[in-house]
């Protein structure tokens, strides 16, 4: 049975926002702490750059989500609030300094994304590889996520970062095939789900990941056809969440979806197969990502893992 959703029919200009959407303001000496270390790091945060409303949250864990190559994007994505520009280039110290924060806040799990990089002739992938090597390096018992764009489906950049040893490896459908051309021009439905096929084909045995934002116009059928989809490329984990414009000039929301329809499309999600499905309107990409591993810890061999160092204070990776 389909659930009802609100419309977000506010006047232009007005994103008034349904109660379950509410999120407290940032406070509390562990997001001090974590808001020092990460700009002490200076390496970007998708929490800040991408104005995550997890990120109160997360921050008052001491936790937050790396975003290297800098911030500028080469893409245009109308749902996001990173700057599009040129980038500079990237630094070398990046991946040391990465692997610092990691050891500093106690995580036991570290989520790498990056802005796309277009502009690179291996498009950043091999600084991916060089910061899960320090990570591995410095702190042998974290398990490291990570999140890259679609480097265009180049079979040799995909080899580059699974060659590192990542133990998920995640890359985002983002949205249903109809509304891709509209809202990510420079992304490609098919080529998204080409990058999970060939992180299987390469390594069958590492978990791969995705996650679709909700609330952009989809309709349910379209949202079965995406699980679908990926399940076709062996996508193992999935998360939904709700899509929330960022700020002026970005897509608008046309639909805020109630708990309750979380709830009950990640049920559908879940009788497909994947192994774990997280489905709710704050869930994001790598939002408790830790727990999520630990789940998955006994279902299925993995690729270089090891038992999880114990952190504190809390170690799971949000926004």
């Amino acid at each position: 049975m389909r659930l009802d959703v609100i419309s977000s029919g506010d006047r232009p200009g007005q994103r008034r926002l349904p109660p379950w959407l509410k999120r407290p303001l940032p406070g509390g000496a562990d997001f001090v702490v974590t808001r020092r270390i990460v700009a002490e790091s200076g390496v970007a945060t998708v929490c800040e750059d991408a104005k995550c409303p997890n990120l109160a949250e997360c921050w008052s864990r001491r936790t937050a989500t790396f975003m290297i190559l800098g911030h500028r994007c080469t893409r245009r994505c109308h749902f996001c609030s990173v700057e599009t520009a040129r980038p500079a280039t990237p630094e070398p110290d990046e991946p040391e300094r990465v692997a610092r924060a990691v050891a500093e806040l106690g995580l036991r799990h570290a989520v790498i994304t990056a802005v796309a990089r277009d502009d690179l002739p291996d498009e950043g992938a091999g600084q991916f590889a060089r910061c899960i090597r320090a990570i591995k390096d410095q702190e042998p018992g974290v398990v490291v996520e990570v999140l890259p764009a679609d480097l265009h489906a180049r079979l040799e950049l995909i080899e580059t970062i699974c060659a590192a040893g990542p133990d998920i490896y995640n890359h985002n459908l983002e949205m249903v095939e109809r509304l891709t051309p509209k809202y990510r021009p420079q992304g490609r439905y098919r080529r998204s789900l080409d990058v999970l096929r060939m992180v299987k084909n390469v390594v069958p045995e590492l978990i791969t990941k995705s996650g679709l934002m909700l609330g952009l116009g989809e309709t349910r059928a379209e949202l079965v056809q995406a699980f679908d989809d990926l399940r076709a490329v062996g996508c193992d984990v999935l998360t939904l969440g709700q899509y929330l414009s960022p700020g002026p000039g970005t897509a608008p929301v046309a639909k805020y979806y109630p708990p309750e329809e979380f709830a009950d499309l990640g049920n559908l999600a879940r009788a497909r197969g994947f192994l774990s499905v997280a489905s709710a309107p704050f869930v994001r990409s790598s939002y408790n990502a830790s727990e999520v591993f630990e789940q998955l810890v006994g279902r299925r061999p993995l690729r270089g893992s090891s038992e999880p160092r114990t952190a504190s204070p809390s170690p799971s990776v949000g926004c």
